[in-house]
Order: C-alpha cells, then structure tokens, then sequence
C-alpha cells in the first residue's frame, strides 16, 4: 500500500514517540560521568557529578516485551536509534526525564513526559483474533516527583505520580484511555562507572483503558473466548531493575528487567489474560559522539 500524507504523519510521530521512549529508557542508564579511574578510593561510593548539556550519540539495543498486559505473545525488536540528551531548564532528555520541565525543587518536580510502545500483528495474538488490533502507542502527560531523600552516596528515594493519556499511532491516534503509575523509585551511582535504578509500581486505567485490553463483546465471543465486560482499576503490578556500566566516557552498557504481573487485578478473570506473570527485558550499548562543553541545567 503507498504511503499517503496521513500514514507518514503517524508513522513519524511514532517513530518520535519511540525514540523519545527509548532514549527516555538509555537515558535511565547513561550518563556524561566519567568512569572512575584506577586512583580511586575504593572506599570512594559515588561518582562525581559532571553531566553536560547536551549529548549526541548512537544506541543499539535488543528488546523484548509483552504484546500486552496478561498477554503470551512477546513483541520482540532490535533497535538502532540516534542518542540525544538534552539537560535545560525546561525541556530535558536525560535519565527518567522525557519531556517538559515546569517546576523543580529540592524536594518536588512537575513535567510533562512522554512515553511509547510497540504492538503486535493480529496474526502473532491467538487470544485476540478477529478482534480489533492493539497497536503502536503513544503516552504523555504530566507527572509529580517527590524527593524523598537527597542525593547522597547511598542513592536516592523518589516517588512519581504519572498521569498519561494513551493514544493508538496506528489507528488514527485513537484514544485508549488513561493510565496512573504510582511508582518508587531507588537510583545509586556507585563507583567504578556502575548505575543501578529499582522501582515498584501500580499500574491503573480508567474504563476506556480496560475496555481497550480486555473487553470482549458479544459479537467477538467464541467457544475459547466468551463474552466479557472489562472492570476499571488495577491492570498490573509491575516491578524493574535497570543496570549500566560506563566502559570509558564515551561507551556504556546497560541492560534491564522488568516484571509484570495482573495477578489480583481488576481483569484477572478476562478470557485474554493467558499469561499472568511475564518478564520484559533490554540490552543495549550506547556512544556518545558530541557533548556540550556547557555543563548542565541541574
């Protein structure tokens, strides 16, 4: 089928979704801190803070994830995407900021992010078949961080409050509903170029949101998939751990896990839920080609 103007435009907003999406995720783990060297005390437990204001680069990275919550059909992909990190005032790339920064202080920040995932053909999701597709999503909207600790040498504690819309790329931007991730968060730099960051979270949706998983209408009902009405509520727990070595200055490795699971939540009893609990995984590097000389917004 041709490309016309409206499937360029979508694809090309997805494809910034997802770059902002994984950047958002390399970004998690990659930072202009400089490897420790072999002077190092080891009694020395955080590397020095030395980030700039920007960062171009390449990233690679192999992932793996569920083609929904509670599905048994994984949505594999391998990715090559340019690394752009940006630190302003407002507007930030960097870490678990993707978006637009309006408030900062010491103990509290507000900022608009963005967010995006992969779907799977309708012929890759026995459960799903004849029914309508789930594709490439796109999120946003605005988000509440609570500093619960400085940042110290032995991490920092943060709670995130995100409130997202969810929007289908491959059907005309068509709403999904909303989704809240209550989310506790750790994050250590530890010596030696080493970055760990656990979090837990609770993932809720609204009625939209629920129907768009896991209602299965009358019409779509089968013999294995009778009809159901989707509840609002909880759609999954969810619990991560994201790991990244600095190898010099300018290469890094990184990798991460992240578990799922709809196990006591609002639709556990949904004929599409096949797999309660599912592993979500990445593995990448990253080079940082160019970086600013200008240190970064903090």
């Amino acid at each position: 089928m041709p490309l016309t103007l409206q499937h360029a435009v979508q694809l090309g907003c997805f494809s910034a979704s997802i770059v902002l999406s994984c950047a958002n995720v390399v970004a998690q783990e990659t930072s202009s801190e400089p490897a420790a060297s072999s002077s190092t005390s080891p009694s020395t437990s955080a590397v020095k803070d030395d980030r700039r204001l920007w960062e171009l680069g390449i990233s690679g990275a192999s992932l793996s994830q569920q083609a929904y919550p509670g599905s048994d059909v994984n949505v594999n992909k391998i990715l090559v995407i340019p690394l752009f990190l940006y630190r302003g005032e407002h507007f930030r790339v960097d870490r678990s900021e993707t978006g637009f920064r309006a408030v900062k202080s010491p103990t509290f920040e507000f900022d608009i992010g963005f967010s995006g995932s992969f779907g799977a053909k309708s012929d890759k999701i026995e459960a799903r078949k004849g029914m309508e597709v789930l594709g490439n999503l796109i999120e946003f909207g605005p988000r509440l961080k609570w500093n619960l600790s400085p940042a110290e040498q032995n991490g920092k504690w943060r709670l995130e409050f995100p409130l997202r819309g969810v929007f289908d790329v491959s059907h005309q931007f068509k709403n999904r509903g909303l989704t809240f991730e209550p989310e506790l968060k750790f994050e250590r730099t530890a010596a030696a170029g080493w970055r760990y960051v656990n979090s837990l979270s609770v993932v809720l949706g609204n009625q939209q949101m629920a129907d768009s998983f896991y209602t299965v209408l009358p019409s779509q009902a089968t013999s294995q998939r009778p009809a159901y009405q989707a509840q609002k509520g909880l759609i999954m727990w969810r619990a991560s751990t994201f790991i990244s070595y600095a190898i010099n200055q300018d290469l890094r490795a990184f990798g991460g896990v992240r578990i799922d699971t709809v196990s006591g939540a609002a639709n556990e009893a949904s004929s599409l839920i096949k797999k309660k609990t599912a592993a979500s995984f990445f593995l990448g590097m990253t080079y940082t080609w160019q970086r600013s000389d200008r240190r970064a917004y903090e």
